[in-house]
């Protein structure tokens, strides 16, 4: 389970996204025959959704499957360059500072209501809405005017150059005639969404499954591949033996099972492999908040004493790459060298920890004022890679003098009771990456409250305005030096461990055909998966 922070990345990247050029394992052939109609289709989740108005949520469960019910007017294509989904053309203003959308004609909701400015209009209202609780918000605040111009064409104007603009309309659009003059947040759109999107919702039995169907009105096409349904299933290796038995058709493998599990002629014959690196990075985050991750002295020696390549070699089984910062490497705003960056030290770490006051007690632990340096890592159930991840950070810490003790929670709980209350110490968790390297949403200092993605409450002035800076101009090479020096910063802060980036391994079982590994992964074409007849 991973926090997503990006809509326009999610709708078109909806289960695996990263650099996919294929694998050997994949084994592609020439389509042949015709597509067959009504096939069902199963995938995998170890998380279950938390709410399916997609402004409301912000973890990956709940993105998964609005990512098929809604479109935004925006999407990213195979290539990871935005083409339009409900808009069908638009126009910048020569200044760069106004869009007007031209938007599709003949799209119907899925209760058969015409799709409309209308519609645009509400989504952009209600997201900046004080009272409404979303993470989301900001983007839309960059918003000077936002008009219906007429029932297809809906204009924005901002009041400064803001270069993730035309991606932000990426935004999952809802429905206004639905929810116009309603409480969104006691809206049964939370559990029954209705969108405009290639699957209509059917059925949801918490904790089970949810289950959506090929909409025959889709503007691009129905969908060959329905039902789509949706398990939950809270533990890999179960998932992994659903997959096996046929009770499932995909999911994502864990670094054991594609290199142990999964290389006998049989499985080969059943199930296509692919590897490309997700645009993902998992992270062990600090709660700010409390006095003991406070110095800064402290949060470095917890990232000197941890050994980054014993956790991709141990964990990913060199699946992976080392995470120094926020961003996939070899994108553009990545910063290949980080010189602040700590690296592996564990000698480092002691005199760090020594300079911050603690002295070793007499049973191995660290103590500062009377206190033990002591903390428990949280994590989700049912990703094993986390869970191990966590026991080799908690050895090696303790080699230092520091004793961690891990919880895992089921990831429903977790987020509501945890999570959004700011009741954890120290959190091993990943983010999506988004396409723009905007960071607004998880590391302004704005965006530290209830139900905000910054959740561990970290604040930097200087931070703070280079993020606003990279934003706030369509220069790239201007954005590159913001991020590189937001790169530093973070390095030198250490706010989260970056651990790493890993490879996406998922596994989809043979018969589905029009499978065809792009930049953007493996989804972004699901609608024309097939099975032959």
């Amino acid at each position: 389970m991973t926090f997503s922070r990006c809509f326009p990345l999610l709708l078109a990247l909806i289960v695996f996204a990263g650099c996919a050029k294929g694998a050997p394992e994949d084994k592609a052939r020439a389509q042949g025959g015709g597509a067959s109609r009504g096939s069902s289709f199963v995938t995998g989740s170890i998380g279950e959704p938390s709410n399916l108005i997609p402004i409301l949520s912000a973890d990956s469960a709940s993105s998964d499957v609005a990512g098929l019910v809604y479109n935004g007017l925006v999407r990213y294509d195979k290539n990871l360059k935005l083409e339009g989904d409900l808009a069908q053309s638009w126009e910048v203003s020569p200044d760069g500072l106004g869009i007007t959308f031209h938007l599709r004609r003949g799209v119907k909701w899925h209760d058969g209501h015409d799709f409309t400015s209308r519609d645009v209009l509400y989504t952009y209202k209600v997201t900046i809405d004080p009272k409404t609780p979303t993470a989301y918000a900001e983007d839309f605040k960059q918003v000077q005017t936002a008009e219906a111009v007429d029932t297809y064409t809906f204009k924005v104007r901002y009041a400064k150059p803001f270069a993730p603009a035309l991606a932000s309309w990426g935004m999952p659009v809802l429905p206004a005639h639905l929810l116009e003059g309603k409480d969104i947040t006691k809206s049964p759109l939370s559990r029954k969404p209705v969108g405009t999107g290639p699957y209509i919702f059917k059925e949801w039995v918490p904790g089970q499954r949810l289950i959506l169907e090929a909409n025959p009105h889709y503007y691009e096409g129905a969908p060959h591949l329905s039902p789509y349904v949706y398990r939950i299933i809270p533990d890999n290796s179960t998932m992994y033996m659903e997959l096996k038995a046929g009770g499932i058709d995909m999911m994502g493998l864990s670094p054991v099972q594609y290199q142990r599990q999964t290389g006998s002629r049989e499985f080969l014959s059943r199930f296509n492999k692919y590897r490309y690196p997700a645009s993902a990075y998992t992270y062990l985050g600090y709660n700010l908040r409390l006095p003991m991750f406070q110095d800064v002295r402290v949060r470095r020696a917890l990232t000197c004493a941890i050994n980054k390549e014993e956790i991709i070699q141990g964990v990913l089984l060199g699946m992976g790459q080392i995470a120094h910062g926020p961003y996939k490497p070899g994108t553009w705003a990545w910063k290949p060298r980080i010189e602040a960056d700590p690296g592996y030290d564990p000698a480092r770490a002691a005199a760090l920890l020594k300079e911050a006051g603690y002295v070793m007690g007499s049973d191995g632990i660290l103590v500062k004022d009377g206190k033990p340096l002591s903390f428990t890592i949280m994590t989700n159930q049912g990703n094993d890679q986390r869970l191990k991840c966590a026991q080799i950070i908690q050895r090696r810490l303790k080699r230092v003098g520091i004793d961690v003790k891990i919880r895992v929670m089921e990831w429903a709980s977790f987020l509501t009771n945890f999570i959004d209350k700011g009741r954890f110490e120290a959190v091993l968790l990943g983010w999506t990456i988004s396409q723009d390297p905007d960071l607004y949403d998880v590391w302004h200092s704005s965006k530290t409250g209830p139900k905000e993605l910054n959740f561990i409450g970290y604040k930097n002035p200087e931070l703070d305005r280079l993020i606003v800076e990279g934003r706030g101009t369509f220069d790239m090479a201007k954005r590159r030096e913001s991020y590189y020096r937001i790169q530093e910063i973070l390095a030198q802060d250490q706010p989260y461990t970056f651990l790493y980036v890993p490879d996406a391994l998922p596994v989809v079982t043979s018969r589905i055909k029009g499978i065809e590994p792009a930049p953007a992964g493996i989804s972004y074409n699901l609608i024309k998966w097939y099975v032959e007849q």
